[in-house]
């Protein structure tokens, strides 16, 4: 019945390897982006047909193993899937957002030089997050969770002719290899715990969760084990300390930051600890840390965006700051509202990066034409463009709407019913819930008032560029249109209760969907969020408020009066180029530890390992094999056998003079030598 879930993988590694082998030759751009983006599609179609198989079975969780991978004592790790509500669920978002960012792809990367190599990469990135959601085991997990981090590199890397490409690629591969060594640790640990005092030798999920209670709630070996977990979340998803890699990822093509900003790895940390939910749900220790470090990246990253003049950087500190309340449902119990958020964040995300992608590259290519070398990404040089591209302005401006959390829209419900499991769950805390409120108003003010100064007021492009501004083409603005409407009716598929009821009982059907993954650990565990509804309307109603007063701040602040940022900047200027400069966090860590190992690492080479270990005794040891080997023993011979040679070259040389009287008397000295040896033999 669900025997063909290899195959979901299985197209996009395929696209991958036709457009890595022979694209070259191939050279059509509309044939490699084709192949690109039917993979995809592909890939798209099974999980829609297994999604909605899934959906009238009885029974929710199904395995298939595709082939034995080893066998270690006790061990067998095998090539496995899991087909549940919750990897089922992540299949339509990897899968369906993927193609719509393939397909857009097509327009935005035209005349690129390696277009065919971007596709390769970008089929084999969604090749590695498919493997990740999939795997039935922590181990093909990993495969997957390695994978995505390969493919960030490459393509964060993209333009690598540019210094600084290179460097956020190196930055994105270096920092996430910490959250690595922690997920590591964090598996190694409960395979040996598990397997010497209980017996269990597993990596399945399945196993683990059903043996999970045999560590013990709250015991120390179960903290340390998810706190390693959560190390590697924090690094695949750009959490507080280890986030500083992803705002930098946008240096590679748009369509790269929106597949990894919305679909792809910076999700594979949140959905890491909901497959791991048994293991989380016994660590209460642990999910208070990832509420606190949840809902302090939310406030700290949105605090950075309220600076940033660059498009993209704007909406990657709003990525930071969504993966922060992701988390932060997560650290209170609330797993099914942290999935629902990760999928409505990846609808308004990826139509909020690609319609950045279609206003830059209306921007770049206007510039070209006017020769103009300003920055294409800069806000400041823009303004007046709802006119000029009415499509992109009105899906962004329904993504920020969508992302600001106004009622009505997807984010609303998402984030809402987060910040109520913030105040109203067993895990959680009142201070959780105010600081998820704070950065829901920091995201309405920043977000607004990057639309204000792209799309609105006076038009700020040079006046050569102007005139040559225009909307993008269909293949750009029919993902924007298809995530645009997600972004307005994603949510309705997770009405919370309290807003349900008000309505005929409309159930929560996302939550419905899920209980088979979440609910059991939620009950064994008493996780579950109490308070009247008048409570829960009371804080939904603030909240509301708060975003509703960021984005009137935002319109003063860059419509009403636009010269009240100038006269905040000369007054607080200190607190402005602390937040503009990201809080100096780069440099401090830089301070604190990329410059000392990049000394210590000088020193090793230069100092110790170069001289001490290989210099020195690489030149005595050069030294002797070059005077003592190399000259007397291989030059020895040689040249002796030469020597020997011309000794018997010149001594037979004699015997063949070319005079018969030489030869006749050799042959009587013959005769006379066999005549005494015969005589005296």
């Amino acid at each position: 019945m669900y025997d063909k879930l290899w195959m979901i993988p299985f197209f996009p590694l395929l696209g991958s390897v036709i457009n890595g082998l022979l694209g070259k030759k191939i050279k059509n751009e509309k044939v490699i982006g084709g192949i690109g983006t039917l993979a995809m599609i592909c890939s798209f179609a099974l999980s829609c047909t297994y999604f909605f198989q899934l959906l009238g079975d009885s029974v929710k969780t199904h395995e298939q193993v595709i082939a034995s991978w080893m066998t270690v004592g006790s061990l067998q790790v095998d090539w496995g899937f899991l087909l549940d509500p919750l990897s089922a669920l992540m299949l339509m978002i990897v899968t369906g957002v993927g193609s719509l960012i393939h397909l857009y792809s097509i327009g935005y990367m035209h005349g690129e030089e390696g277009f065919y190599r971007y596709f390769s990469y970008l089929n084999l990135f969604a090749f590695s997050m498919l493997m990740l959601v999939l795997g039935n085991n922590a181990l093909v997990m990993f495969v997957g969770w390695e994978g995505v981090g390969l493919c960030s590199y490459l393509l964060i890397g993209y333009y690598f002719h540019k210094k600084s490409a290179g460097d956020a690629a190196k930055k994105a591969f270096v920092v996430n290899r910490i959250g690595d060594f922690g997920f590591l640790v964090g598996l190694f640990t409960l395979y040996w715990t598990l397997g010497t005092n209980h017996g269990v030798w597993t990596v399945n999920f399945l196993e683990l969760g059903e043996n999970a209670h045999l560590l013990g709630t709250g015991s120390v070996v179960i903290t340390v084990v998810t706190l390693c977990f959560f190390l590697g979340a924090t690094g695949k998803s750009a959490q507080i300390p280890l986030y500083t890699w992803l705002p930098d990822a946008m240096e590679g093509p748009t369509p790269v930051s929106a597949l990894i900003h919305a679909a792809t790895m910076v999700t594979a940390g949140v959905y890491m600890i909901g497959r791991m939910n048994p293991l989380f749900a016994m660590a209460p220790d642990t999910m208070m840390v990832i509420a606190i470090i949840g809902a302090s990246t939310a406030l700290f990253a949105a605090s950075i965006g309220l600076a940033q003049n660059d498009i993209k950087r704007v909406l990657a500190y709003s990525t930071v700051s969504q993966l922060g309340y992701m988390f932060l449902a997560m650290g209170v119990g609330a797993f099914t509202a942290g999935v629902f958020h990760l999928m409505t964040h990846a609808f308004f995300k990826a139509c909020l990066f690609l319609g950045s992608g279609s206003v830059i590259h209306a921007m770049h290519h206007a510039y070209h034409k006017a020769h103009l070398h300003d920055d294409p990404q800069d806000m400041r040089n823009m303004g007046g463009l709802r006119k000029k591209m009415p499509i992109t302005f009105i899906t962004f401006l329904v993504s920020t709407i969508a992302i600001s959390g106004i009622p009505g829209f997807s984010g609303f419900f998402s984030k809402d019913e987060i910040l109520w499991w913030s105040f109203g769950s067993t895990r959680g805390h009142w201070v959780l819930w105010v600081m998820g409120a704070i950065a829901a108003g920091m995201t309405a003010f920043y977000m607004f008032r990057l639309v204000f100064m792209t799309f609105f007021g006076e038009q700020k492009t040079d006046a050569r560029a102007k005139d040559a501004i225009h909307e993008s083409p269909l293949v750009i603005t029919l993902p924007l249109m298809i995530l645009g409407v997600l972004a307005v009716v994603g949510g309705f598929v997770g009405i919370p209760h309290v807003i349900g009821n008000l309505f005929g009982h409309i159930p929560n059907y996302l939550e419905n969907f899920l209980a088979p993954v979440f609910e059991h650990s939620q009950t064994v565990h008493n996780i579950s969020a109490h308070g009247t509804a008048a409570t829960e309307f009371s804080l939904m109603a603030v909240s509301v408020a708060i975003a509703v007063m960021g984005i009137f701040l935002a319109f003063v602040m860059y419509l009403k009066k636009p010269e009240l940022p100038g006269k905040f900047v000369g007054t607080f200027n200190g607190l402005w180029k602390a937040v503009y400069n990201k809080w100096y966090v780069d440099e401090i860590y830089d301070a604190l530890f990329v410059n000392p190992t990049k000394k210590l690492g000088t020193f090793l080479w230069k100092g110790f390992d170069v001289q001490v270990v290989f210099v020195n005794p690489t030149k005595k040891l050069g030294t002797f094999l070059w005077k003592g080997f190399d000259v007397q023993v291989v030059d020895g011979i040689v040249n002796g056998v030469g020597k020997l040679v011309n000794v018997f070259s010149n001594t037979l040389r004699f015997t063949q003079t070319g005079f018969s009287h030489n030869y006749a008397m050799t042959m009587v000295l013959g005769v006379v030598v066999m005549l005494a040896f015969y005589v005296f033999k």
